[in-house]
């Protein structure tokens, strides 16, 4: 079925493990409104949550979701966390235990399809989608690229491709941020002492290359390359693009 609307306010952020994927979704403005979509064993948030928290046991819980928050006038987010742990559990539940393999690859990228082309296009909310990345090897141009790990034919194009806003978290040493001073980017006492910080990073750049990071021309500026790791600050910047 084609798309028939486009959520703007949609984006991924990915990243590997311990590098602030949901601890940047603590300062979200009006937290009683975000939908939460825990996918990964009832795993605890970083910090202490007002989010409207479900957890996830069955992969078709999450249309489900999608559809109870259309009737849902105070909710104005949906957060899955994570893509990576809710396409293995459709794997684990509905594809290693069928009797047609075949069929149930098939059945994986169409879950998958369904998800972003029926009920996160039709969605009224803000989408944010969190992911894990690795490291794999591009055999074609042997090179390494970074990526969300998916399996079947959804590998082909890669989940990034079904984002028009990919955000990437990042542990950044601060004398690498030094050349990209913004308004959104700021370097806590704390930070200093540590000698790092974690940070979304918006843009591609000379060392990253290989990853997929991307945005509509324009979103970002040079300077803003790396900004502090808040998804509030990646949804207002999406809600004043697009309007």
């Amino acid at each position: 079925m084609p798309i028939e609307t486009e959520n703007d306010d949609l984006v991924l952020i990915s990243g590997a493990s311990a590098t602030g994927k949901s601890a940047s979704l603590m300062n979200i403005a009006n937290p009683e409104g975000v939908m939460y979509l825990n996918c990964e064993s009832n795993k605890k948030l970083p910090f202490k949550s007002k989010f409207m928290e479900f957890t996830i046991v069955d992969p078709h819980q999450v249309y489900e979701a999608f559809e109870h928050a259309e009737t849902l006038p105070e909710i104005h987010t949906i957060v899955i966390d994570t893509l990576t742990y809710l396409m293995d559990m459709f794997e684990t539940q509905y594809v290693l235990t069928a009797a047609n393999t075949q069929k149930a690859w098939g059945d994986y990228a169409q879950y998958f399809k369904r998800l972003m082309q029926q009920y996160v296009a039709r969605s009224t909310k803000n989408v944010i989608v969190l992911a894990h990345t690795k490291q794999v090897m591009n055999e074609a141009e042997m090179v390494l690229e970074t990526k969300v790990p998916v399996k079947g034919a959804l590998n082909n194009n890669g989940i990034e491709s079904y984002f028009s806003t990919v955000i990437s978290c990042k542990k950044i040493p601060l004398n690498k941020l030094k050349d990209f001073d913004n308004e959104l980017l700021t370097i806590t006492e704390e930070e200093e002492m540590l000698g790092y910080k974690h940070v979304f990073q918006t843009r591609l750049t000379k060392d990253t290359v290989n990853e997929r990071m991307r945005s509509s021309m324009g979103m970002w500026e040079v300077k803003e390359t790396y900004i502090d790791n808040n998804a509030q600050l990646v949804l207002d910047r999406l809600h004043q693009f697009y309007s």
